[in-house]
């Protein structure tokens, strides 16, 4: 299962971009491709934070590689999946959680981002822009 997570990103169907805050719950994040920015804060932003402190191994992975450009949140059953998008790099991680655990993350990859997807995602990034203060998410992600 962990090596079809990155391939969600090629499920995203964009979304037009709305000019209502969403809240940052677990919710809000569900199936989505969120961007994270800090200033304005986005939604991907704050939950990042949030997840990095239920996970502080996830805390101390960002440390290590940084800020994400985007996050994609998921869940089946008990787990919960978090994919971290690295545009420079062009590059994604996996990680894996479960609701009853937790405190325990597992991380896989790096697995490469496709040049369609880095383009999706720049493009998604450009759109985020014109809209400063927006804290949206990004794309909406279609999961079988």
């Amino acid at each position: 299962m962990m090596k079809s997570i990155p391939a969600l990103l090629a499920l995203v169907l964009v979304c037009a971009s709305c000019g209502h805050r969403m809240h940052w719950t677990e919710r809000a994040a569900q199936d989505r491709i969120m961007l994270v920015r800090e200033e304005p804060p986005t939604l991907g932003y704050r939950r990042l934070g949030h997840q990095s402190i239920s996970h502080p191994d996830l805390g101390r992975f960002l440390e290590k590689k940084g800020r994400p450009d985007f996050i994609a949140e998921t869940s089946a059953e008990d787990r919960q999946y978090l994919v971290l998008y690295y545009l420079a790099s062009k590059r994604a991680y996996a990680c894996r959680s479960w609701r009853s655990q937790p405190n325990t993350i597992e991380f896989a990859g790096p697995y490469d981002i496709t040049s369609k997807e880095v383009e999706l995602l720049q493009e998604l990034k450009k759109n985020a822009a014109d809209i400063p203060d927006s804290g949206i998410a990004a794309g909406r992600l279609l999961v079988p």
